[in-house]
């Protein structure tokens, strides 16, 4: 696994989360659609097809995690910014061989690519207090 190659799956996941969350449409049909629009060569195919189902069918499950973190609805939350959030929310959930900081750090950027001036703090913020709500219970588990 090279990182750049992550890094483009997580790019390309942010983009077809984003059409999902707009068209409904299934992941089948826009993995396809990405196979024959995107040059998906230098990316880790597997791991992006992996962020895109996994938020997909966890997607309620990610809502009711991101929630108590937001400042408003996730109904009031900017598509590209909640397309993000999910994605990250899915990898501190469900993959957790991949490191926290990794997982910020990665979102902060997509937020930097994709979004809004102001959306990466926004993203931050809401991870930041997420992270430290996770590692809490983590240390208090232990």
């Amino acid at each position: 696994m090279k990182p750049a190659e992550r890094r483009r799956a997580r790019q390309f996941a942010v983009q077809a989360i984003y059409q999902w969350q707009l068209t409904q449409a299934g992941t089948t049909q826009i993995m396809e659609e990405f196979a024959v629009d995107q040059d998906m060569s230098k990316t880790d195919v597997p791991y992006f097809k992996e962020l895109l189902i996994g938020v997909v069918k966890n997607v309620d499950s990610i809502d009711d995690k991101l929630s108590p973190y937001l400042s408003r609805k996730i109904s009031d939350v900017d598509k590209v910014d909640l397309a993000v959030l999910r994605l990250a929310m899915f990898e501190l959930t469900y993959r957790t061989d991949v490191p926290h900081k990794v997982v910020l750090n990665e979102a902060i950027e997509l937020a930097k690519d994709f979004a809004t001036d102001e959306s990466y703090k926004f993203v931050n913020g809401v991870l930041d207090k997420a992270l430290r709500s996770l590692k809490l219970r983590e240390d208090i588990s232990k």
